[in-house]
């Protein structure tokens, strides 16, 4: 598959070249925008030259809206050479460069249903944002008129691009892109009519020539060949990508007028640009990722997955269930083949040195007595599952940092010791998301990760550890080196802390090749790349600022439907994972039992008993 980038990148290159080449052909502050505009738009013509290589038959539709695509090109390079009468192009185009992107992504949203992934939103940020900040470094001499030009250039630009997207969702590139610029020299012509209009064009086309026509005519061409690569980065990809990455172009014209053109710049200049050439590098960076995570090979659709559950006895409790109960449905009516239980040391340990593995024992009792082959991973730590993540005995709470470190490596002594000799269990996870910034806890002891798995595997070598990070923001590379095999988290929706009170719910703008890419990159750092990656929590409830107990549940219904609990199932098979454990067992039985609606149920014992 062709990559729009490295198209959309030589375009880039081609402008911005034009640009300055075009700064030494032409006589200084000589443009007319009329002019300028007309003779811009006539060297559409050139587009004839492409149909021997292709039909240009298109429905009619289309061919109006390509007309419409490239008369709202020449707008655009209107209200552009309107602006550049009157300031220097350093002033006002990246300005235009970050507007027009904003406002391409915005029709796109609302005309082609664009969503930008993760990579290529954070792409995005930083390109625009390069804009803003050459915009910022450079002396403005703007008045509302020039403002008001700006801002109708950026809209006209967008206006282009997302129709020329449109118009290439229907038909072949070079269809498109002839009756796009066939568009735009239909406008030209038609200002032709206007008498004011045409007598500007004639009279002062002399005024604005160039020093040799022949030079600026090739230049011209040269520029014109830039078009062309933006057109068919458009074609490939979506407009609001293409149109961000204009911003390269304001970095080769720096460039080049540094080195060709011999100009120079003072300490918070210079300073600025090269900040800008670091945000272009950094965003061009993201949308490289982007692209090599589209282009993975495709996964293995017939590869054996299995499926398992996490439970916790607390979060039962929560739900105002009876947590017996709600277990021995798990195990009877969904019957996963691997389930995660959970250690939790404020439970075992309420007292110091007074260990109590009743209630646990009782877990991997049932376990034993109603799996077949039961599969078991046992989670402990100070950091484990659920809210508040870490759990931690009130009389723990006031040791000190390392005081409470040993304490909590001697009750993980207590906890191997205890099970070790249990064949149910398969894996030993030490925390949960140790590194993540999330829940509420206390401040961790030097190298306590470390010090934990040494000490677990010291008890029992036989088996392996799991270690696990968040899948969105986690650094997984940082947590799966100390580990045997890596658990990631899967969230698609959820309530961040800082915007959620703002936004809400949000649902994360990532494609499922996110987490391949990202298991790649991990996969090339840790020590042992060829260990197991697993998905160790597979959302399967809703995130609520409060408790779901306490979260109405229309809410919950409306957020996190059956429907979406599919989708997310499927989403989760997309990322090429082949064992998940699904979170969320507790909540689909409370909504079964409390709530009448067992249709969570249902899809959870569809996924377990379909791959039994």
């Amino acid at each position: 598959m062709i990559s729009w980038l490295p198209i959309a990148i030589a375009a880039q290159i081609i402008l911005g070249s034009a640009a300055v080449f075009d700064k030494l052909l032409l006589k200084k502050r000589s443009i007319d925008a009329w002019s300028y505009t007309f003779w811009f738009g006539i060297l559409g013509v050139f587009a004839v030259f492409l149909v021997p290589l292709g039909s240009v038959a298109v429905p009619l539709w289309a061919v109006a809206v390509a007309i419409i695509s490239g008369a709202s090109f020449i707008v655009y390079a209107f209200f552009l050479f309107a602006v550049l009468e009157k300031i220097e192009a350093s002033e006002t185009l990246p300005l235009i460069g970050s507007l027009s992107p904003v406002f391409t992504l915005l029709f796109s949203w609302i005309f082609l249903s664009t969503r930008l992934v993760a990579f290529d939103f954070l792409g995005f940020i930083f390109l625009i944002a390069t804009g803003f900040l050459l915009f910022l470094i450079e002396k403005k001499d703007f008045n509302a008129r020039v403002l008001i030009y700006i801002l109708l250039s950026s809209i006209f630009l967008a206006i282009s691009h997302v129709t020329s997207k449109i118009v290439f969702n229907e038909t072949t590139f070079i269809a498109g892109f002839f009756w796009v610029k066939i568009g735009g020299v239909i406008f030209a012509l038609a200002l032709l009519l206007f008498g004011r209009i045409r007598r500007d064009i004639f009279e002062k086309s002399e005024h604005t020539a160039a020093r040799s026509r022949w030079l600026y005519f090739a230049n011209r061409g040269y520029a014109s060949l830039g078009s062309l690569f933006i057109s068919g980065a458009i074609f490939l990809s979506e407009p609001a990508l293409v149109d961000a990455t204009q911003n390269l172009r304001y970095i080769i014209i720096f460039l080049l007028a540094w080195f060709l053109l011999r100009e120079r710049f003072d300490g918070k200049i210079l300073l600025g640009k090269l900040a800008a050439a670091v945000l272009i590098t950094i965003g061009l960076g993201w949308l490289a990722l982007g692209e090599y995570a589209r282009n993975l090979p495709p996964i293995n659709v017939s590869r054996p997955i299995s499926w398992g559950v996490t439970f916790s006895k607390i979060f039962s409790e929560q739900l105002g269930l009876d947590w017996r109960e709600n277990f021995d449905a798990i195990l009877t009516e969904l019957q996963p083949k691997k389930i995660r239980l959970i250690a939790y040391w404020n439970e075992i340990e309420r007292a110091r040195e007074n260990y109590d593995f009743s209630e646990l024992d009782w877990q991997f009792e049932r376990v034993r007595r109603l799996l077949i082959k039961p599969d078991v991973i046992l989670v402990m730590g100070m950091k484990t599952p659920r809210w508040p993540e870490c759990h931690v005995p009130e009389w723990a709470l006031g040791l000190s940092t390392e005081e409470r470190e040993s304490a909590l490596r001697k009750y993980l002594q207590v906890v191997v010791e205890h099970y070790k000799n249990d064949s149910s269990i398969t894996m030993w996870q030490v925390e949960n998301e140790p590194f993540l910034m999330f829940g509420e806890c206390r401040s961790r002891g030097k190298d306590f990760l470390k010090k934990e798995i040494a000490l677990v595997r010291s008890l029992d070598s036989s088996r392996p550890i799991l270690v696990t990070d968040g899948g969105e923001f986690g650094l997984w590379a940082v947590v799966a080196k100390y580990g045997d095999i890596f658990g990631t988290t899967m969230y698609r929706k959820a309530y961040p802390r800082l915007i959620g009170p703002i936004f809400g719910v949000v649902e994360y703008p990532i494609a499922p090749n996110y987490f391949r890419l990202k298991e790649e990159v991990t996969r090339s750092i840790i020590p042992n790349p060829s260990q197991p990656f697993l998905v160790i929590e597979l959302q399967g409830e809703p995130w609520s600022p409060k408790h779901l107990n306490e979260t109405p549940v229309e809410w919950q219904l409306e957020i996190f439907s059956p429907k979406y609990f599919r989708e997310t199932i499927d989403y989760a098979k997309a990322t090429g994972f082949e064992t998940y454990y699904l979170w969320g067992a507790e909540w689909w039985y409370w909504m079964k039992v409390k709530n009448g609606h067992p249709e969570y149920w249902d899809v959870a014992e569809s996924v377990l008993n379909a791959h039994q």
